[in-house]
């Protein structure tokens, strides 16, 4: 096992390319399988999550391998089995958008309950009650679940919370059902309009992508095509708030301004001074932020997945911030590490009150996810001595050199197995 070692940080400047979303990426390798010919998908990052994605699909037949050049092209048409194996389909949570992509051509799939980040159990509800709907007929056994259906219907599905999850599963399932799919509350995100854009570059008919109301028309067949994946906007959010940590300007590169509008409006509002381009957005350090008051919501609410960060730019305004986490309300573990660290918070019922300017100190702190690990690396970067960060096969889960991206900005991050820290490294794996 390897923890995460960072120092204080003088301040940041400099550059990073933003990669392709990881949370696109997994819906795009899943609607790759609804193909009759291969597809090659561009941008898809090299993390942890799409490794165990290619070994599941290996698994099955599915062929999915990255060229020299990192493009990643996916042949569908050697599948010969739908039982993805439990423990692998259950080590994260977009597993189940196989059932969306495969229940329409073969009937029956199996699959391990939802794994990955957990912030108490994400419910399955609004996927079951709508595949039911479309005539699908699930089973529950200890360690996985099957769906069938003989022949997927189109249906008026209102979704009873947003959900994008349930949205691209559902939308995948739609694309080859007979006759009309209508999501109604469906969420809104950047990553169902990416994947309803490959879906119909590959011939499908769906309307609506990016609205509340997404409307598919069946088809019996869908072509091959080059697609290109959007980036990452979470991963862009998170470095624009290091500038704000540590100080200093930051840009990102290759990203869609327009995705983060939430979270630059909080940024601005925060103290940091924004601009932005085509393609990139800089974020430079004032010297003074400012406490504020924060609610997740879906988009295009400010994300539930960059509260966590947030919450570490937090810890250095002067005064009292509120987090309202109303995605996930349980999502505060990241809250806890931080107070080993000297912050001064509070959790209560989904609200994190966050009393800002208290100096953070380094200490041993442990990842629970990969957003929690980036709060950690950002608090790391502002706090007096050396921080250590166990955990790290989530942050890899999401980030493909988080240290070399920190790195190139200035900041001192070095990854080492616990062996190097001595008493350290023992005491650590007691901690987790």
């Amino acid at each position: 096992m390897k923890a995460i070692k960072v120092e204080r940080s003088s301040p940041l400047n400099g550059r990073v390319s933003i990669p392709g979303s990881k949370n696109s990426s997994l819906a795009l390798l899943a609607a790759a399988c609804l193909a009759d010919e291969p597809v090659t998908l561009l941008g898809i990052p090299d993390i942890a999550d799409l490794r165990t994605i290619s070994d599941i699909g290996r698994d099955i037949g599915l062929k999915a391998e990255r060229d020299a050049a990192g493009a990643v092209h996916v042949d569908p048409r050697p599948i010969h089995s739908t039982a993805l194996e439990p423990v692998k389909s259950s080590s994260f949570r977009t597993a189940y958008y196989f059932i969306g992509s495969l229940l329409a051509k073969f009937g029956k799939i199996s699959v391990g309950y939802p794994g990955g980040d957990d912030f108490v159990h994400r419910p399955m509800d609004q996927h079951i009650k709508a595949l039911q709907m479309m005539g699908a007929t699930f089973r529950f056994f200890d360690r996985h679940y099957t769906v069938e259906a003989a022949q997927l219907q189109g249906a008026a599905i209102y979704f009873d919370t947003i959900t994008c999850g349930a949205t691209i599963n559902v939308m995948l399932a739609a694309v080859r059902a007979k006759g009309t799919t209508v999501l109604r509350n469906a969420a809104r995100d950047p990553e169902v309009t990416d994947t309803a854009n490959l879906l119909n570059q590959m011939g499908a008919k769906i309307a609506g992508a990016g609205t509340d109301t997404v409307r598919i028309e069946g088809v019996t067949a869908l072509r091959g095509c080059t697609y290109t994946v959007i980036p990452d906007r979470l991963i862009a959010g998170a470095f624009l708030m290091a500038a704000g940590v540590a100080g200093g300007s930051v840009t990102v590169d290759d990203v869609i301004p327009e995705h983060l509008s939430s979270c630059l409006a909080k940024l601005r509002e925060i103290g940091l001074d924004i601009e932005t381009g085509d393609h990139s957005i800089t974020a430079h350090a004032t010297g003074k932020l400012r406490a504020t008051r924060v609610r997740t919501a879906m988009y295009p609410g400010f994300a539930t997945d960059l509260q966590q960060p947030l919450t570490a730019l937090l810890t250095q305004a002067q005064g009292k911030s509120i987090i309202g986490e109303r995605v996930f309300p349980a999502r505060f573990n990241h809250a806890y590490q931080l107070m080993r660290m000297g912050a001064d918070i509070k959790v209560r019922s989904g609200v994190a009150c966050i009393k800002g300017g208290q100096p953070l100190r380094g200490a041993l702190v442990h990842a629970s996810d990969i957003r929690a690990g980036i709060c950690l690396i950002l608090a790391g970067l502002c706090a007096e001595g050396t921080t250590t960060i166990a955990g790290v096969q989530h942050i890899e889960r999401g980030y493909e050199d988080v240290i070399g991206s920190f790195r190139s900005l200035g900041a001192t991050l070095s990854l080492h197995d616990f062996d190097d820290f001595g008493a350290t490294g023992a005491n650590l794996r007691q901690s987790q």
